[in-house]
């Protein structure tokens, strides 16, 4: 017998030596009062397959928890990978990114994928959902599982792992089939009960639980400006030949490294010229006064807001910019949330009343005392600076209310002009693994909170969740209010944050429920081959978070 720390019971449990988590977790199934999907042992995420032969500390998760979400749609993407290759086996299945509360999945040139194939697929997933088939975990030596992806057509996952030179591979079987996939899946499909396939664009939508109610999927939301940028980045991704990591990694191994940085850099560049073309457009017709500029953390909105400064130079205004932050109400004022923390992300932490009436002011042609926040002490101060708006003279104004008409519900509609920023990542592991934008801003997060401010990464990682919240309730609800949307990602920086993050992720404690995420994204960048910083030019958006930048900020 084995003793074993729950950690949802809060005491130890003896087990048989080699007892699987499933097997422990249906022993406990009165005591925890919920089904789990996976597990964290010694604060490591691990499938319900996992054989327990020492004492180890276990976390059992259900599909509330980040992990437990994450598995299940990881399976559900593999109960859909099989439905499809028997529905249609002449199509290619391709999930690339989130959108609209979904996952968008396309079958490939040559399938035209229709409102009926969709709900003939769907109806597959769900015979084997009902059939509550095992989702098989292995590990075997990669030489031996490439050639059960080439068999498959996976050409996507040989390429990849031909570049990752692990020894060995973990993969999943099901009912004949076999994938892999970026963390753990379900220990069988009976558990997928909640899910929608909806017809969309040219392909359609995999949709899981509704997480404020999970017997149901969530209600569709429209994000079309959302869905134009991905597009735009899906096509580019096409014409440089890297949609996948492993396309990535062999550009490196190949030395095409600078030419990719390049490119993606031009890219950026045209964009943020497009939107100032517009905005101008609209300035020389007498709006756009004030240009908004918002978007979720580490979206890079300081860098876009200074090359977008830049352009609009170069278009004859002269732009001058103000920070949301000084607009800080006093730090005795400030809203808390629901942890009893000052919440900073809240719309009301800014005096919005005193923002109005300056930026009236300032359209008015007045000159206004402009405030600045004392961080140190919490208290907003002026210090002599004022603003005035001459001939040509254009606001930028950063902070990630922009978008919300409560900001500058004072303002005439005509005087703004709203851009949206985030970093919309397009580029996938494989055909079944898309990266999460989210995984992308965190990181970028984690390298700037230790470089600038001297945080560690299990602060950072602990502070995200409430980061997330925030950014759900003040920032995307208006996403599609924007009148650009720019992509700040870039197709190479994963490649370039690696060497910066994967230090300050290995010195997250073990003995921390932190270790997991941090773990999780280290086995993240472990698929990607370096690429050197300095091949990315002084302006980069990647400098913001790296360091090295030519701006100021």
């Amino acid at each position: 017998m084995i003793e074993i720390y729950c950690v949802n019971l809060g005491r130890y449990i003896s087990i048989e030596g080699g007892s699987s988590l499933l097997e422990v977790s249906e022993a406990l199934r009165d005591e925890l009062g919920f089904e789990p999907i996976c597990a964290r042992v010694n604060n490591k995420n691990e499938a319900l397959a996992f054989r327990i032969f020492q004492p180890k500390m276990v976390e059992f998760l259900s599909t509330a928890h980040p992990s437990g979400e994450r598995s299940y749609i990881r399976s559900l993407c593999m109960v859909l990978y099989r439905a499809v290759s028997r529905v249609a086996p002449e199509a290619r299945l391709s999930i690339e990114h989130s959108i609209s509360r979904g996952y968008y999945c396309r079958l490939g040139e040559g399938v035209e994928c229709t409102p009926a194939l969709v709900a003939e697929i769907s109806a597959e997933m769900r015979r084997i959902v009902d059939l509550d088939l095992p989702l098989e975990r292995h590990e075997a030596l990669t030489a031996d599982v490439l050639p059960l992806f080439e068999a498959q057509g996976l050409g996507d996952k040989v390429e990849l792992l031909s570049t990752t030179h692990e020894i060995y591979t973990t993969y999943y079987t099901l009912d004949g089939i076999c994938d892999s996939y970026y963390g753990t899946l379900a220990p069988r499909t009976g558990m997928l009960r909640v899910w929608e396939l909806r017809p969309f664009k040219e392909g359609f939508l995999l949709v899981g639980f509704d997480k404020a109610d999970p017997a149901f999927p969530p209600q569709h939301i429209t994000q079309e400006k959302m869905y134009r940028a991905f597009t735009e980045y899906v096509k580019f991704n096409g014409i440089v030949g890297v949609r996948t990591v492993g396309q990535l990694n062999n550009a490196v191994q190949q030395r095409r490294a600078a030419d990719l940085v390049n490119v993606t850099e031009a890219l950026h560049e045209k964009a943020l010229a497009r939107i100032s073309d517009e905005i101008t457009r609209r300035y020389r017709e007498g709006g756009a006064r004030i240009v908004l500029i918002a978007g979720p953390s580490s979206s890079g909105k300081t860098t876009t807001t200074k090359r977008l400064g830049i352009q609009l130079m170069t278009n004859l205004l002269k732009p001058q910019l103000i920070s949301l932050d000084n607009y800080f109400v006093d730090r005795a004022h400030t809203p808390v949330d629901e942890t009893g923390d000052y919440d900073y992300e809240s719309l009301y932490a800014l005096d919005l009343e005193q923002f109005n009436r300056d930026l009236n002011d300032i359209l008015d042609g007045k000159e206004v005392a402009m405030p600045t926040y004392d961080f140190e002490t919490g208290t907003r101060r002026y210090k002599g600076n004022t603003l005035r708006l001459d001939e040509g003279s254009i606001l930028l104004i950063e902070g990630i209310h922009g978008l919300n008409p409560a900001l500058t519900a004072h303002i005439d509609e005509a005087m703004k002009f709203r851009v949206y920023v985030s970093a919309l990542t397009t580029i996938t592991i494989d055909d079944h693994n898309w990266i999460p934008t989210t995984d992308n801003r965190l990181l970028r997060r984690i390298i700037r909170d230790h470089k600038y401010r001297g945080t560690s990464a299990v602060d950072t990682i602990r502070r995200w969740p409430s980061v997330r919240r925030g950014e759900e309730k003040w920032i995307f609800p208006y996403q599609e209010n924007a009148d650009a949307t720019f992509n700040s990602s870039l197709l190479y920086e994963l490649g370039v944050m690696k060497d910066f993050a994967e230090p300050i992720l290995k010195k997250v404690p073990h003995d921390v429920v932190e270790y997991s995420e941090a773990y999780r994204l280290l086995k993240f960048l472990s698929y990607f081959q370096a690429i050197d910083l300095r091949l990315l030019p002084s302006t980069s958006l990647l400098r913001e978070f790296l360091g090295g930048s030519s701006f100021k900020y």
